[in-house]
């Protein structure tokens, strides 16, 4: 099991953006499953929603997507209010946004490997230790 990103989720629904390691790492995610945190499937829908806008996915390519995230098997984890406040603390020493810090903290806490694309996150997992699963 593992942490996974907005980011990395994305590749598997953006052609552009699909390489044959983001593959692995969905394959991977198939047979171990993981973990996000509670503002991942939002995330993850503003921006296939932008990305129909845009003009980067079509009406086709969103009925799969929409059908492979409905079946990844992601256990989403709440964050309290407290928690999430704790964040801004860790995003700030990180130079991350609070919802990367959420994936970061998770992955530290459980003591599990992150899977991200954000150059950012992979920084800040290197200073903390956490590791990375290649993407």
């Amino acid at each position: 099991m593992f942490v996974v990103d907005a980011s990395i989720t994305l590749a598997w629904c953006f052609a552009d953006e699909a390489t044959d390691r983001t593959d692995g790492v969905l394959r991977r995610l198939l047979a171990e499953g993981g973990l996000a945190p509670a503002h991942w499937p939002a995330e993850v829908a503003n921006a296939l929603r932008f990305g129909v806008r845009r003009g980067r996915i079509d009406g086709e390519k969103m009925v799969e997507a929409r059908s492979l995230l409905t079946q990844v098997p992601v256990d989403v984890v709440p964050i309290g209010v407290a928690d999430a406040l704790d964040l801004v603390d860790i995003a700030q020493q990180h130079d991350l946004s609070v919802y990367d810090a959420a994936y970061l903290e998770l992955a530290d806490i459980r003591g599990l490997a992150l899977a991200t694309l954000d150059e950012r996150l992979v920084a800040a997992c290197r200073t903390r230790g956490v590791e990375l699963i290649a993407a």
